[in-house]
């Protein structure tokens, strides 16, 4: 496979496969990811999992075109269902909104038996896998930001673990602070991290605006305020 074909965004995802692997990519469009990661060595076994007709045939292709099919499973399903407990210890899932990521592991969390890493990359809504993954007990251990193609990606990398480790002490505000715009991401504050959050605070400021404009409901007024007041805290 050439290289060439995977994003920056997916090199950075398969940065953190740990070497030696047996990964499930879900959601693996052509299945460019898996294949980049056996053709440097680094796993031993992947699976390709893919909902849609299309995607599942690009994979299929990809696949059997790097000469891998022997050791990359392509298979059609719903999430986790295309893999059975104890059959891989990473789990990558990239290029979905969060909440999805979120839905996709809560419906498969016998499947997660083994698992020792989740690798995710969420489009959108990176907030709602620390919240949720933090009380299942994964540990959030890396995050990365990105700019690729005028887009901003985050990358979060989780291990079986201590879920609430990366916020202890922390409550309030605080609190909302670390969950939102993530841990280690607000200690770097780098470029993409910065051009990603004073977006956001533009967009809590149209909003309120709108809303004050249509004479909205107080109720939703008020929860944006709070986003946007906490989005000026990450930045400060």
């Amino acid at each position: 496979m050439n290289d060439k074909l995977l994003s920056e965004r997916l090199k950075l995802v398969a940065s953190f496969v740990p070497d030696g692997s047996r990964v499930a990519d879900i959601g693996s469009d052509h299945a460019y990811l898996p294949c980049y990661l056996m053709n440097h060595n680094r796993i031993s076994f992947a699976v390709a999992g893919e909902v849609n007709e299309g995607p599942y045939q690009s994979a299929r292709n990809q696949v059997t075109r790097s000469g891998f099919a022997d050791v990359i499973s392509v298979r059609k399903g719903n999430g986790l269902e295309v893999i059975s407990p104890g059959e891989v210890d990473t789990i990558t899932i990239a290029g979905m909104g969060g909440q999805l990521i979120r839905d996709i592991l809560l419906g498969g969390l016998e499947k997660l038996d083994g698992v020792n890493r989740l690798i995710l990359q969420p489009n959108v809504a990176a907030h709602l896998l620390r919240e949720r993954l933090a009380d299942l007990n994964w540990e959030l251990v890396h995050e990365s930001i990105l700019e690729e193609d005028d887009k901003i990606y985050e990358i979060l990398v989780f291990d079986a673990g201590n879920g609430k480790k990366p916020y202890e002490g922390l409550n309030g505000k605080d609190l909302q602070k670390q969950l939102l715009a993530g841990p280690i991401l607000m200690k770097e504050k780098n470029e993409a991290f910065m051009k990603k959050w004073q977006n956001e605070l533009m967009k809590r400021e149209r909003i309120l605006l709108s809303l004050k404009q249509a004479d909205a409901i107080s109720e939703k007024e008020a929860q944006v305020k709070n986003e946007r007041d906490l989005i000026k805290e990450v930045l400060s």
